[in-house]
């Protein structure tokens, strides 16, 4: 049983189908069109993403690991030992004590990264925001469903009830036709 969406946005929300918000409208759209499949969030986002974008949550996700940090401390103890004491030894340490080219290594990777973390958690906020509106369409939709779901319960507690009185209509006629052909009621009848 499909619906009108204007029929669908009288009935349930009191409001016509131009009074709504677009959000609204669109809710109701899939109310009225029953075939309509609810969406992957995450599906949905991932399918926009280009290559970069991608590329930066990867490069988020691994510098956020202890992975990263495993190898990064890996990474600074070779180096430390390297030119501490290996090459120190062979009079060609390529960075000497203070490691002034560590240092510089080290910025710049935190001068990268940190844009990097930055734009992932930006799309990591639009996806939140994508989901959020996700949720209050699914909430709307579950709610007019539930008042669409009460009007058809009202409506066929009212059919109930109208037949229920018509039968209790034809008992009381039947039950005064019994009495008026046993002749008022059988008071006077032998025991």
């Amino acid at each position: 049983m499909s619906r009108h969406p204007q029929e669908i946005a009288t009935g349930l929300l009191g409001r016509s189908f131009e009074e709504l918000s677009e959000l609204e409208r669109s809710v109701v759209r899939r109310i009225a069109d029953r075939r309509h499949v609810s969406r992957n969030v995450n599906h949905a986002f991932e399918e926009q993403l280009t290559l970069g974008q991608r590329l930066a949550d990867r490069m988020t996700a691994f510098g956020g690991s202890w992975v990263f940090i495993g190898c990064a401390l890996a990474a600074l103890f070779v180096w430390l030992v390297l030119n501490s004491l290996i090459l120190k030894r062979m009079g060609k340490p390529f960075d000497p004590f203070p490691f002034i080219l560590l240092n510089l290594v080290l910025s710049c990777v935190a001068a990268l990264q940190a844009p990097i973390i930055m734009m992932s958690q930006n799309r990591h906020g639009a996806k939140d925001r994508m989901a959020a509106e996700h949720d209050y369409e699914v909430n709307l939709k579950a709610e007019l469903e539930v008042l669409a779901l009460h009007e058809k319960v009202d409506a066929l507690r009212e059919t109930q009830w109208a037949e229920l009185i018509e039968l209790q209509r034809r008992e009381i006629e039947l039950l005064e036709r019994i009495v008026a052909e046993r002749g008022g009621g059988g008071r006077g009848e032998a025991s």
